[in-house]
């Protein structure tokens, strides 16, 4: 019987385990377990107190050359003692590993694993040490760039609006509201910011706290070039939607901003940013979804889109009625 074509496959923890094992000269003892499916596969290697987290990238998702600058990034922010996930070299020094999938090859990357635990809900002490902490790795990534995606107008917006429309009619008010953003959104408004190495997904759920102040941030898979106004933006937005008391927001915002801006400053026209910013990374996500549709296939509903624009507003006219 022919075997039948698969677009994504979900590889055995069991040989994984067994191939992470010889490649790496771990105890035998190391026991392999899937985490989640999602953009990447996850997997925990665990052996009593020691554990490392390992990827494996969907096909065709990210070049070589791709995540080799995400390796060389995380490289140098780990030798600057930054608090990151850090890849691991094999017994021959090796980063990257390749696997013969069903679908075709890909690639895997063992990291180690953050300490700690996921905080949806932060005290302000915990903003603060997240700020101190973005603005640490913004300062050892100003006005540098790596070989991966710009974001910008045409990242954020353009594209995004082109996946959705493959499942969405423009008629709706929720793709009207992306399009009037577009014409609201000019690369000219970023002109004069800070630019360098963005993370783009900075939230609770990519970070563990061990403690109050040990903050340790991973899953850099979306880095990229663009102004840094963008990683403060979305974490502003995210933390907008935990928080349903907004008082409690801007007290928790202006600690975030304060360890930011302990050791980097954000000009006023930065700030003002933070909406625009905010707005944008949210819309690019939903391009995501849409382009991998393998993925989020039970998000792509017209009531999911709804509700996930509908966040957007309320994000921009919060910010609207401050003014």
């Amino acid at each position: 019987m022919t075997t039948f074509p698969v677009t994504t496959s979900t590889l055995s923890e069991n040989e994984l385990g067994e191939f992470v094992k010889e490649k790496y000269e771990l105890n035998n003892n190391f026991e392999c377990k899937l985490f989640r499916t999602g953009m990447n596969h996850t997997y925990f290697l665990s052996y009593n107190e020691e554990k490392y987290v390992l990827r494996v990238y969907s096909y065709n998702w990210r070049s070589k050359s791709e995540i080799i600058d995400e390796i060389e990034l995380l490289r140098l922010l780990s030798k600057n003692n930054l608090n990151v996930s850090f890849p691991i070299k094999d017994k021959k020094g090796n980063f990257i590993q390749e696997i013969n999938a069903p679908e075709g090859l890909r690639y895997i990357v063992l990291f180690s694993f953050a300490k700690g635990k996921k905080t949806r809900f932060l005290n302000e002490e915990m903003c603060f040490e997240i700020g101190f902490l973005m603005a640490k790795i913004h300062s050892l990534t100003l006005n540098k760039t790596i070989n991966r995606t710009s974001y910008n107008k045409k990242t954020l917006i353009e594209l995004p609006y082109e996946y959705l429309k493959q499942f969405f009619s423009e008629k709706l008010h929720e793709m009207k509201f992306i399009k009037e953003f577009e014409k609201t959104f000019q690369n000219s408004d970023f002109e004069h910011t800070q630019n360098g190495i963005v993370h783009m997904d900075i939230w609770y759920d990519n970070m563990a706290i061990e403690g109050e102040k040990e903050i340790t941030i991973f899953d850099f898979d979306f880095c990229g070039n663009g102004s840094l106004i963008l990683d403060i933006g979305y974490f502003c937005k995210q933390l907008f939607f935990i928080e349903s008391d907004k008082n409690q927001y801007e007290s928790k915002v202006q600690s975030f901003l304060n360890g930011y801006q302990k050791i980097k400053e954000i000009s006023e026209k930065e700030l003002k940013l933070i909406p625009k910013a905010g707005a944008a990374i949210f819309i690019f996500y939903l391009g995501v979804q849409a382009q991998r549709f393998d993925w989020s296939n039970i998000f792509l509903s017209e009531n999911y889109l709804k509700m996930f624009v509908g966040r957007i507003k309320s994000w921009i006219d919060y910010y609207e009625l401050k003014k």
